[in-house]
């Protein structure tokens, strides 16, 4: 482990950025004394997580085991187990909570907590922070990098520049310091295409980008992110932590490994996420009019597509209508460039969203049957109800979601 990244204390850094370092990894080497010190791999045909001794190999989350197996011949490559992860992390959330009730929960490895009114109680941020690692050490057994910044995106890149197991206060005053020498990707927003494209322009570090200009960036990239990154570029992020906020969508994803899948095998495992999304849609409450279906490939791009409905629904046949749809425009790409990970998801959500008198179709379920699905996996557990074109099948790693 490298050693904690410090830096001296400061009035006005006070939002938190905690993630946990390689967390399934992490886990499993807590877990099994044989695995600490050495280089693991999680997952089952796909990547997962990797240790920080497997990432010096080069080996990435969703890259293939076998790619990853031989750029690491030495890595002990073993299965997930989400249960001891999603365990894992309800405790260190406990403790997120236990040190300040301002807490935003960004996936269950990571969030931000807001503790600038605790200087009395608790002491500086800084000594909060190094408390909470402890705490998560002691307690979980589990390593932790915390960011401490003005901004929610300053904390989540000192967090970042810090891991592994660090803590790093970017004061105030000091922020352009930190902030321009880092590259462009550290940016929120810039993946490989905009990166490419401010490359171009000679632009890689964060300094140069602020440099250009909003009006210049506008003229690169178009007004929403030309104002974005030149925002971010000079340390401007005015979004509070939010506790309590509720999703902006509800998803599901599975990874499904290399080999090619046949139509009727992916429309499959596409019919369960639906129900998990539609399930959990109804539990909350909950209904939306935009059905996004995400596509990882064989190459590790990615590719998604939407469908808005006239009306918002919770209704499991209407939002596999949609998503069989998505399925046919997408399947061209995923015949030419197979498949590695299949996400549906449910956007633009209102509460308390009244069922639509939506008609049946190719024999699919009636919400009259959805609600007693419901009930019945409520009672006896998410796998007592199954679609029949499931059973048997290998629909691959369902990843593990934060409760809604």
């Amino acid at each position: 482990m490298a050693a904690p990244w410090r830096s001296g204390p400061t009035e006005g850094a006070g939002i938190l950025h905690a993630d946990l370092d390689a967390f399934y990894a992490s886990v499993e080497q807590r877990d099994d004394t044989a695995l600490r010190g050495r280089p693991v791999i999680v997952g089952a045909g796909v990547v997962l997580a990797a240790s920080y001794e497997a990432k010096r190999f080069g080996v990435r989350t969703a890259m293939g085991v076998r790619q990853a197996q031989r750029l690491c011949p030495q890595a002990v490559t073993v299965p997930p187990r989400f249960a001891a992860y999603l365990e894992a992390s309800r405790a260190v959330f406990a403790i997120f909570r236990d040190t300040t009730p301002i807490v935003e929960a960004l996936s269950i490895d990571e969030a931000f907590l807001d503790v600038r009114g605790l200087r009395r109680l608790a002491g500086s941020p800084e000594r909060i922070a190094a408390r909470l690692k402890r705490r998560v050490l002691h307690e979980v057994g589990l390593p932790i990098t915390i960011g401490i910044a003005r901004t929610k995106f300053l904390a989540k890149v000192a967090s970042g520049v810090a891991k592994p197991d660090g803590l790093l206060v970017v004061p105030p005053e000091g922020e352009r310091e930190f902030l321009w020498p880092l590259p462009v990707e550290r940016l929120w927003g810039v993946g490989p295409v905009t990166a490419r494209r401010l490359h171009g322009f000679g632009l890689r570090t964060v300094g140069q980008v602020a440099e250009v200009g909003e009006a210049a960036l506008i003229g690169l990239l178009g007004k929403a992110t030309g104002r974005h990154l030149h925002a971010l570029a000079h340390g401007r992020d005015p979004r509070p932590v939010q506790t309590g906020r509720r999703r902006a969508s509800v998803g599901a994803q599975q990874a499904l490994g290399r080999g090619r899948r046949s139509t009727e095998e992916i429309e499959a495992i596409a019919a369960g996420l639906v129900d998990r999304v539609t399930r959990r849609l109804r539990a909350s409450g909950r209904a939306g009019r935009t059905v996004v279906l995400r596509v990882r490939f064989d190459d590790f791009t990615r590719a998604s597509r939407s469908h808005t409905l006239p009306r918002p629904t919770s209704h499991t046949p209407t939002v596999l209508r949609a998503l069989r749809s998505l399925l046919g425009e997408a399947r061209p790409l995923i015949e030419r460039r197979g498949l590695t990970l299949i996400g549906v998801a449910v956007m633009n959500l209102s509460d308390g969203a009244a069922w639509q008198p939506e008609l049946p179709f190719d024999g699919d379920s009636g919400p009259e049957l959805d609600r007693a699905l419901d009930r019945i996996r409520d009672r006896f557990g998410s796998s007592a109800v199954t679609r029949g074109s499931l059973v048997g099948g290998d629909g691959g790693l369902t990843l593990p979601m934060l409760p809604d």
